[in-house]
């Protein structure tokens, strides 16, 4: 489903703007230095949170009627619309020892995602559209779209994007699609 894939892929490559694994990213990156190693564990990492965020949110899809979901789906919208406008902050310094630079980033971008808006988004986005793939496909692509630029120019990029105006758009972006959950046909089960 194109719809599902393009709105996946800009929901969170606006809403991963300033985001703690987009910190995350750049702190790898300062501190591992091989880019394309954290930029695989990136994409390995988030392929399987939001499969099973997605998976969540098919299954969760099922069991509800399409009434409660869709008000549902668009509440959680809109809380993730207010939550973009909050900025991010990495908390403590975490170190995985003894492991190499892609189980490193594989781990702790995992870890870090566990409960952030975009994998929340992707849950909600699963119950939203009937295409566990094209979703989790999209929401990991918008995660390397966010993510990648990050990794290759670091610290120059992260003064370079104004963080706040991109918070904006993304809490827009979240609101809409709220919005436009509410207004959408129900889906009959």
């Amino acid at each position: 489903m194109l719809e599902a894939l393009t709105l996946s892929t800009a929901v969170v490559a606006l809403a991963e703007m300033g985001d703690k694994t987009q910190l995350l990213s750049f702190v790898l990156a300062a501190k591992l230095r091989k880019k394309k190693a954290i930029i695989s564990g990136i994409f390995f990492a988030t392929l399987a949170n939001h499969f099973i965020a997605g998976s969540l949110g098919a299954w969760l899809a099922s069991l509800l009627s399409p009434q409660t979901l869709k008000w549902i789906v668009a509440v959680s919208f809109f809380v993730f619309g207010a939550w973009a406008l909050k900025p991010d902050k990495l908390d403590d310094d975490k170190k995985l020892h003894g492991t190499g630079v892609f189980f490193t980033t594989l781990i702790a971008f995992f870890l870090v995602e566990m409960g952030d808006k975009t994998q929340l988004a992707t849950v909600a986005l699963a119950a939203r559209y009937n295409s566990l793939v094209s979703v989790v496909f999209g929401t990991t692509l918008g995660m390397i779209i966010a993510n990648a630029p990050a990794v290759w120019m670091g610290e120059a990029l992260a003064h370079r994007v104004n963080m706040k105006a991109m918070r904006i758009v993304a809490a827009g972006l979240f609101v809409l699609l709220g919005i436009l959950t509410l207004l959408a046909p129900l889906k009959q089960g």
